[in-house]
């Protein structure tokens, strides 16, 4: 404890609310990504089997996803406009060194993120309105967009973990910079596939979700069924994927970021043979109290031998290693990230299992209770990941390089807290308005799915099947028969 409130006592009064400002901002952006991310790629999966099927329900669902993304996309460009700006305003000292090395992330998540919106409004105006085959082939650019956006910032984040395509002259400053090694480093790969997976896994089980919900609440027809299974399909492939993927970018910590490693298992002092423990909290004389202690676990998951030998927090002085503070907020949030996965393995072997043996999805309502939480806990596993990313860093903003409190603001603490308080505020009332905008969406279907279940006329834009009316087209673009669905909306 002592040790904390010393390296707490020298750190700029700045830093706190600096953080706190940060953190909030982006633990509240992390929760659009997955949609932005991977809910394109599930749309348009949706869009291909209702095309190459003719089954007007999958195009109605996928045509009603296609309107949540883009909701969800203007929530995102707000979130995300906010987090761009504070690197400049929170972190002039990162931005100011730096920036000429690994800013090119920024640039092309920046190219991404307007590609992106310009085929959003091409794919929502499509609808009715081009032939089925031109209107799918032009929707398949929008997951690439996505996941190039994803490239630029997760290039920006490993550079920031393992810094590389400079060297410093006698200043400290860095010249010499090569483009494709300060974007390629050491744990760009490992981080890239871990997040996209993760983020493919965290959709499919937050759509999902709704569909689970509605099923537990009665809705059983045709289209929540469909509305489930294709993106649990998609989330249960990819569960067993990001399980793989975390452990080797797990392994690829101890290698390039041994001290990192050191605080998200709380190991004290360097050794072999070391004990996994599963929470715990780690107290200033390295002991750890609490916690389910494994003998020598922790050395075979590093090394696939006991003897591997892992290096300590006090492999390094103090000043450079992350408090037992950090390291025990890292350590939980690693843990909780793991247990989560764990969870979901176990989920997606369930359904798996079933639809081996029987071709069909599982009837329990315990397994829809799984899936219906599903999507929350994935979200909570995506919220630890970057905490423990971040937290595990420190006290480096650039792993070895820069201090955190050498890239902070000189604005005074009083303007970053006031700052601090406008900003929840502001994304109470957008997060908000994101809800209610979702909520009487969801009305509006359930209406018009009703009113088609009943043979009344329906109003708006569910009048017309996604492709039609319109004069023939040649043979090859015909379009899908039918109308709009055979069941009650979610």
């Amino acid at each position: 404890m002592h040790t904390t409130i010393h390296l707490l006592a020298d750190a700029p009064p700045q830093m706190l609310p600096a953080r706190s400002l940060m953190a909030f901002t982006l633990a509240s952006h992390i929760i659009l990504v997955p949609l932005g991310v991977a809910l394109p790629l599930i749309t348009l999966i949706m869009h291909g089997y209702g095309l190459r099927k003719g089954d007007p329900t999958a195009l109605l669902l996928a045509r009603r996803w296609s309107a949540v993304m883009a909701v969800q996309f203007a929530i995102g460009v707000v979130t995300g406009t906010v987090l761009s700006f504070e690197f400049g305003l929170l972190w002039p000292g990162l931005m100011g060194r730096w920036g000429d090395v690994f800013g090119i992330g920024f640039g092309v998540e920046a190219w991404a993120f307007f590609l992106e919106a310009v085929l959003i409004a091409i794919y929502l105006y499509g609808w009715r309105r081009l032939k089925p085959r031109t209107h799918f082939l032009l929707g398949l650019p929008l997951p690439v967009a996505a996941l190039l956006g994803a490239f630029g910032i997760l290039a920006a984040n490993s550079w920031m973990n393992t810094p590389r395509g400079f060297t410093l002259d006698a200043e400290g400053e860095p010249t010499d910079v090569n483009v494709w090694k300060a974007i390629f480093t050491p744990m760009f790969g490992p981080q890239y596939w871990h997040f996209v997976v993760a983020m493919l896994v965290t959709a499919g089980y937050v759509v999902a979700g709704v569909y689970a919900t509605g099923w537990l609440r009665g809705r059983r027809d045709r289209y929540h069924r469909l509305g489930f299974t294709v993106p649990f399909t998609v989330a249960a492939v990819c569960t067993p994927v990001q399980f793989v993927l975390g452990d080797s970018i797990a392994r690829q910590v101890f290698h390039e970021q041994p001290v990192k490693f050191a605080a998200m298992e709380i190991v004290w002092k360097t050794d072999t043979h070391v004990p996994e423990y599963l929470y715990g909290r780690l107290q200033e004389d390295g002991s750890v109290s609490g916690g389910i202690r494994i003998p020598q676990l922790d050395s075979i998951l590093a090394g696939f031998r006991p003897d591997t030998k892992v290096a300590g927090l006090t492999s390094v002085p103090a000043s450079d290693r992350p408090n037992p503070t950090q390291a025990t907020i890292a350590h939980w949030a690693f843990d909780t990230m793991v247990g989560i996965g764990c969870l979901l393995v176990l989920l997606a072997l369930w359904y798996a299992l079933v639809w081996w043996r029987r071709r069909r999805s599982p009837e329990s309502k315990w397994f829809y209770r799984g899936a219906a939480c599903a999507g929350v806990a994935s979200v909570v596993a995506v919220e630890c990941g970057w905490i423990t990313t971040e937290v595990g860093r420190q006290p480096w903003i650039v792993y070895q390089n820069m201090r955190v409190s050498e890239a902070v603001t000189g604005t005074h603490a009083t303007g970053l807290w006031t700052m601090f308080g406008l900003v929840v505020l502001v994304y109470v009332f957008v997060f908000g308005s994101f809800l209610v905008v979702l909520l009487t969406m969801r009305d509006r279907w359930r209406l018009a799915d009703g009113q088609q279940a009943t043979g009344g006329r329906v109003a708006g834009p569910e009048t017309d099947t996604p492709y039609g009316p319109r004069s023939a087209v040649p043979a090859g673009d015909s379009a899908a028969p039918g109308g709009p669905s055979d069941g009650g909306g979610s």
